[in-house]
């Protein structure tokens, strides 16, 4: 059955302008085997060969590839006799690559042709930092990866993904992967100091942390002081960024799930993010300019111990689900804002959304979840981190929360 015209125009467009915004950046960067005009060409030409394999075979793909591949050679012997041959294959390989995403746009997801798209532009755009980001990387650096490649791709996928014991809440995968999480966000703003520098990595780390997790986060940039004090003025930079984040979630998961329910509770959720930008600059104010280098970004031990204390929170949240039920919300919303905003927030917009709730209680619900994840994060520095950084986030999460309780007393409505 012929594929409608919509579509075929859509596949086509989109492999034009991802071959173009690749091709220009090659473009810019250096004379080479291909540039603005060839990249777009050899990507719709991958959605071409995989519209007619559709109706004739596979090998009309093999082929495109294959006739790519030989322009490319040919393209290097003629530069090779012209005397301005470069060693590197970048281009070349991008090439191939582009071909194959034009190919896959028309048998694949397009968001994950599109994000493929952008991830090469940005790799062939980051030459000089990725080149830089290498040389400054050494065999501790090196062995934090490869420990980290460890955690994520060998341990992880092989744990059962059930739950087991008490109130069957304890899943070894899920644990798990928040002993992952801690480790990788660890080292991804080990990466972004090595990168981007303190100031740049520290704003970088706070916001990334922040959408993934500002649990995990806290708990990674405590352990990394533990080892190294001189980071605690950075670190809680980033713990306090990351808790401003973590509002900003909230409100785009309610945009989401409960239009209606946005417009009221807005106004309170956005004033504590407020809150919190305006702590993450007065911090950012007072850091040192020339923070200590971190030490060891993927050391184990407090990573474990915070898989061990979220999976006792589990059980305590479990058990006190359990012995409250639905009589007490705002109950439910202290103990489930311990371990996970998401969920708490998820729910309490579907049930305002549903007619269950008002809305004037389920923002107030939200907020006292997310001052009780203020709390649990409060303990995991005590845990896990130096002095110095205990007592810059219970300054900071003490004015947070202290804010938090005057916007639900005072609020209107």
């Amino acid at each position: 059955m012929p594929m409608p015209v919509t579509e075929l125009v859509r596949i086509l467009a989109l492999a034009l302008g991802l071959g173009l915004l690749v091709g220009l950046e090659r473009e810019r960067s250096e004379p080479a085997v291909a540039g603005f005009r060839t990249f777009p060409l050899v990507t719709v030409l991958g959605s071409l060969c995989a519209l007619l394999a559709l109706h004739f075979s596979g090998w009309v793909v093999a082929a495109g590839f294959a006739g790519v591949a030989a322009a490319a050679v040919i393209g290097n012997v003629g530069k090779y006799r012209a005397g301005k041959l470069d060693p590197g294959q970048t281009t070349e390989v991008a090439l191939l690559v582009m071909f194959g995403l034009g190919a896959y746009l028309v048998v694949g997801e397009v968001r994950v042709a599109v994000a493929l798209g952008g991830a090469v532009l940005v790799l062939l755009h980051s030459k000089d930092s990725l080149h830089g980001l290498a040389q400054r990387i050494g065999e501790r650096d090196f062995q934090a990866i490869a420990r980290f490649v460890l955690l994520s791709l060998v341990i992880l996928p092989v744990l059962p993904n059930r739950t087991f014991g008490p109130y069957g809440v304890l899943n070894p995968f899920e644990i798990w992967l928040m002993v992952v999480l801690i480790v990788g966000i660890n080292l991804l703003g080990y990466l972004a100091w090595k990168l981007w520098g303190a100031e740049r990595g520290a704003l970088a780390g706070g916001l990334l942390g922040g959408m993934v997790s500002s649990t995990a986060t806290t708990a990674g940039y405590s352990r990394r002081t533990r080892s190294s004090p001189g980071l605690a003025p950075s670190a809680a930079v980033v713990v306090t960024l990351a808790g401003a984040v973590v509002y900003g979630r909230i409100l785009a998961e309610i945009g989401v799930v409960a239009p209606g329910f946005f417009l009221r509770s807005a106004g309170p959720l956005a004033a504590m993010l407020a809150v919190f930008a305006l702590l993450a600059g007065f911090l950012w104010c007072r850091r040192p300019t020339e923070p200590e280098e971190p030490g060891n970004p993927s050391e184990l031990r407090a990573a474990l111990l915070f898989g061990l204390l979220y999976a006792l929170v589990l059980l305590a949240v479990a058990a006190a689900k359990e012995h409250f039920g639905a009589r007490g919300l705002y109950t439910v919303a202290v103990i489930s804002g311990l371990t996970d905003m998401d969920a708490i927030t998820l729910s309490t917009a579907r049930l305002v959304s549903g007619g269950r709730v008002a809305a004037e209680q389920g923002w107030r619900v939200i907020l006292v979840a997310s001052l009780a994840n203020l709390g649990f994060k409060t303990a995991i520095v005590a845990a896990l981190g130096c002095r110095p950084l205990l007592r810059r986030v219970a300054v900071v999460f003490g004015l947070a929360a202290a804010a938090g309780l005057l916007i639900l007393a005072l609020w209107p409505g």
